[in-house]
């Protein structure tokens, strides 16, 4: 029987006959289209959209998603278009094909960017329909069967994409049949000579334990029978790729990896996966703290499961996994279970919602990312395999990856939460933002309303959500402030050719969009803050549309640039001089930085002479009120204490102290301190007050601290 019939009679076993008959006509339409057209392995090319089609019909797939697994390469590899698809089988095959197809016709920069929006469009695609997905796994499964045609190179390349998004994917929706396969699929092309090793160990381990796994298995069903508990036993082995997960996590060798074979134990309801559990733990010792309960708290793919491991005979460890026939079924098939048991399928509502959320999440991740790239960062960020669970004040239960600090559970909670927070309490006491969250901590997040995400949380967080909603608040943040700043520096090359903003009307600014290809006047002022764009250069084109206009003069005004010290990342002050109000200054555009400000003074600025067309005037605001970082050095005498006096002396100008450091040259020490001072005048207050002190034998201000 050719694979072709074999489709056919598998599909009839669960569907009706018009629609088996529909899979036929796509089945010749698909034969049609590809024929001529060869694998790599030299097979026809048909035999992989029958192949993929198989896959899915152990999952009881309805028609349309047969039909598109099919013809899913049809309109990509060949010159039947889309809407041909639409006209013969319908919009929704068409819909699953066009969000299954590769993107070959758009160009991209690197494999990497073409990897990442392939990814993007077929996220983008699953959120409207989750066959997508199923259809997409299925066809990764069957290429990873068959890489071994393709080049080293090349197999190392889809195995490692597999171990890291398309396993990863089905992990995360339960389909745990297609899931370990692409693990171990993944393994054997990555470390193929370590999976040989290690299958054949596998293979002799599993002759010498199965006396003993079969008498574990019996002293179970006994233990069960004995109690009236109906229970279905089976012996679960665990999948080599997860061995070879463990051995590298504990370093052990083969031989030391105890637990490789476990069992599976299903009861009729949930009263009776307590009961079940209480029997095993009274016929074996558990081990403690290797128990989980996966029913009360279900992970985020809605799985559900009793674990536990038990001390068996010959000191042997036991995993053994209780369960429901319905948890079964969903732990099997996952998000599946929903075409693969359709008379219960009201019992599945939970799963649907829980990746309705997580594809949402993905959604909301995509729509804050500035590119493919950083999107497929935040994908594999979330694909984490391991969770713990976290409990709100009012005790509703938060799924995280394993390492999710406080800031990531604020995002999860809301995003303006983890936008405004600024402090945590774990378990009723006030702990570091960046504390990472454990197992049944109860975490409170304290919000202020003027509080702004900090781009330090960037090197914490392990959620997308958080990292995704961090960048976006943070690049909002810069191009508010870089607008602000651009608008101001225009308005000063304005005003030197003798123009106010207000001489220029907003049918200047629309030619001036226009001509640049620019949205927005606040994108103008941000490139211009952000040095992409000459403030002279836009204020010459505004001019120049002006006169077009019949735009009268103006008198030239002062073009001097007022520092108010609120900008924010749109101004920087320069480590090489670190200058404070008082100080002489002048700025400099740098593109990607904003406005850098620089003392007159400062010898790194007098090395670049060569650019003073970038040079701006600039003054500090009469009523700046923050603190400012100055560095100054001391030479003390070595003595008891002195340090001491130095600090208290410090804190009696209203100076904090940011850094110390401090050398010993015998009867000296330099002492180097970064301290925070308002302006020129505090900073010399504090150096008057520490000229006080009978140990301090010089005082100096510097540029920077010598590392």
């Amino acid at each position: 029987m050719s694979d072709a019939e074999m489709l056919l009679q598998e599909v009839s076993t669960y569907l009706k006959s018009k629609d088996v008959e529909h899979i036929r006509q796509a089945l010749k339409f698909s034969g049609q289209a590809h024929e001529g057209q060869l694998r790599k392995s030299g097979e026809p090319y048909i035999s992989h959209p029958i192949a993929v089609a198989r896959i899915l019909t152990p999952l009881h797939l309805d028609a349309q998603a047969i039909m598109a697994a099919l013809l899913h390469d049809v309109v990509e590899d060949t010159h039947i278009s889309n809407e041909e698809v639409a006209n013969i089988f319908g919009k929704s095959v068409a819909e699953l094909v066009d969000g299954l197809s590769k993107l070959d016709k758009i160009e991209f920069q690197t494999k990497e960017d073409a990897q990442a929006e392939n990814f993007r469009k077929m996220l983008l695609a699953m959120a409207r329909d989750v066959r997508v997905i199923l259809i997409k796994l299925a066809d990764r499964l069957h290429n990873m069967r068959t890489l071994k045609s393709m080049s080293r190179e090349k197999c190392e390349r889809i195995a490692r994409e597999t171990m890291e998004i398309y396993a990863p994917i089905a992990n995360r929706l339960g389909l745990n049949v297609i899931y370990q396969e692409l693990e171990d699929l993944g393994f054997k092309h990555l470390y193929p000579k370590r999976y040989e090793v290690l299958s054949k160990a596998l293979k002799v381990a599993r002759g010498n334990r199965r006396e003993v796994v079969g008498k574990i298995q019996e002293a179970i069903r006994q233990r069960l029978e004995e109690h009236h508990l109906t229970a279905q036993i089976q012996g679960r082995e665990k999948h080599l790729y997860g061995i070879y997960q463990k051995m590298q996590a504990k370093s052990l060798a083969f031989a030391q990896v105890q637990d490789i074979y476990g069992f599976r134990v299903m009861v009729d309801d949930v009263p009776s996966c307590y009961l079940a559990l209480g029997l095993l733990h009274a016929l074996y010792k558990p081990i403690p703290g290797k128990f989980k309960d996966y029913i009360a708290i279900p992970k985020a793919n809605a799985y559900q499961s009793l674990h536990t491991t038990l001390f068996g005979p010959y000191g042997t460890p036991i995993e053994v996994q209780i369960r429901t026939q319905e948890m079964h079924k969903i732990a099997e098939a996952g998000v599946a279970s929903h075409w693969l048991y359709k008379t219960a399928q009201t019992s599945f509502n939970d799963l649907h919602k829980k990746t309705h959320q997580w594809l949402q999440s993905l959604l909301e991740s995509l729509s804050q990312s500035g590119d493919s790239m950083e999107f497929l960062e935040h994908l594999k960020v979330d694909l984490f395999p391991d969770e713990v669970y976290v409990f709100t004040p009012k005790g509703k239960i938060l799924a995280l990856p394993r390492g999710a600090t406080a800031v990531d559970f604020a995002y999860s909670v809301h995003t303006d939460i983890g936008n405004r927070c600024v402090a945590v309490k774990v378990n009723f006491e006030l702990a570091p933002l960046r504390v990472e969250m454990k197992n049944g901590d109860r975490v409170e997040i304290i919000t202020a309303t003027h509080a702004h995400p900090n781009p330090a949380w960037l090197g914490y967080v392990v959620t997308s959500k958080a990292r995704s909603q961090i960048r976006h608040a943070l690049k909002t943040m810069h191009f508010d402030e870089s607008s602000a700043l651009g608008e101001r520096l225009l308005n000063q090359a304005l005003s030197s050719l003798g123009l106010k903003k207000q001489d220029i009307e907003n049918s200047h600014w629309e030619k001036l969009l226009k001509d640049t290809g620019v949205k927005s006047r606040e994108e103008i002022f941000a490139d211009i803050a952000l040095g992409r764009r000459l403030n002279m250069v836009i204020a010459r084109q505004l001019a120049r549309i002006g006169e077009e206009a019949g735009t009268q003069e103006h008198p030239a005004l002062s073009g001097v640039i007022t520092i108010l010290g609120t900008e924010g990342m749109a101004v920087q002050f320069a480590k090489c001089c670190r200058p404070i109000p008082g100080d002489p200054i002048i700025g400099i555009i740098k593109k990607g930085q904003g406005l850098v400000v620089h003392t007159h003074d400062c010898p790194v600025l007098c090395k670049g002479r060569g650019g003073m067309d970038k040079w701006l005037d600039v003054v500090w605001d009469k009523h700046i009120n923050r603190p400012f970082e100055v560095s100054i050095k001391l030479i003390v005498a070595n003595q008891r204490g002195v340090l001491a006096k130095v600090a208290a002396a410090i804190a009696e100008a209203e100076s904090n102290i940011e850094n110390v450091h401090f050398t010993n040259e015998g009867n000296y020490t330099t002492l180097y301190f970064t301290l925070q001072v308002g302006n020129r005048i505090h900073l010399a207050n504090v150096m008057r007050g520490l000229r006080g002190i009978s140990e301090v034998i010089r005082i100096t201000r510097i540029k920077s601290i010598p590392v």
